[in-house]
């Protein structure tokens, strides 16, 4: 193993464990939380004259698309897990070869255990093209596990819906062409799936972020989560 792939085995690691000890022992006010971007509104409350003030963050909807298995899919299915999302096209020359090969990365990162805490999803953005028999054979390039990284096809329009207004894609890259929805973030969704960051792909700093983002929200789901409960979700080992 060259010295390269022992050392993002090292980040794989130990990213994760860091967030842990951060959150669990110096608690949410002092540590980094993924913020929440996107609110649908405010509601202010008074209660024997107490005024509160509580944020509705806006929850993405429901989408049912196609995944390279040819399994009808929607995120329902997802209840109770993290969303890593990001979009591409099989017929791609440019960035989404190398998008592919850093979601992989994420995918290994959480290998035993990313079936039960995070998805990662590929949103096709040219579903006129990508057929299953495409995504197929794009997604047999990248991973062995096609159930816990869906590359997905569906109605354009439903696509473009989701991309544009419920994860707002064109305001997390401005250069987005709303056309053609073509960006280099990866998207972190929480359980809720209320957007929670967005991460340039291409840059090795902002996938180390994600990597250490996604164990927060995977303790932010259960802050009373053991070391030995958190390692065994995160690794699948007892």
């Amino acid at each position: 193993m060259n010295k390269r792939a022992v050392l993002g085995l090292m980040l794989a690691i130990i990213l994760p464990l860091a967030g842990y000890y951060i959150v669990k022992f110096y608690g949410e006010s002092a540590t980094q939380m993924p913020h929440r971007y996107f609110f649908d509104s405010v509601v202010i409350s008074t209660n024997n004259g107490k005024q509160t003030i509580d944020t509705i963050w806006h929850q993405a909807s429901n989408i049912s698309l196609t995944n390279q298995l040819g399994k009808q899919v929607t995120f329902d299915d997802l209840k109770g897990k993290i969303l890593v999302i990001d979009f591409f096209f099989t017929r791609c020359p440019s960035i989404c070869p190398r998008m592919a090969k850093a979601m992989k990365r994420l995918q290994n990162s959480f290998i035993n255990s990313n079936d039960s805490i995070v998805q990662f999803i590929s949103v096709s953005i040219d579903p006129e093209h990508d057929s299953v028999t495409q995504l197929r054979n794009f997604a047999n390039r990248y991973t062995s596990n096609h159930d816990s990284w869906w590359f997905v096809t569906g109605n354009k329009k439903q696509i473009y819906d989701f991309a544009l207004n419920e994860i707002k894609a064109s305001v997390a890259d401005v250069n987005v062409d709303t056309a053609f929805v073509h960006t280099e973030n990866f998207f972190l969704l929480d359980k809720n799936r209320v957007v929670r960051g967005w991460y340039n792909g291409l840059d090795t700093i902002a996938q180390a972020r994600l990597v250490r983002d996604i164990p927060l929200l995977m303790l932010e789901k259960n802050k009373k989560k053991t070391f030995k409960e958190f390692l065994k979700e995160l690794f699948g080992r007892s």
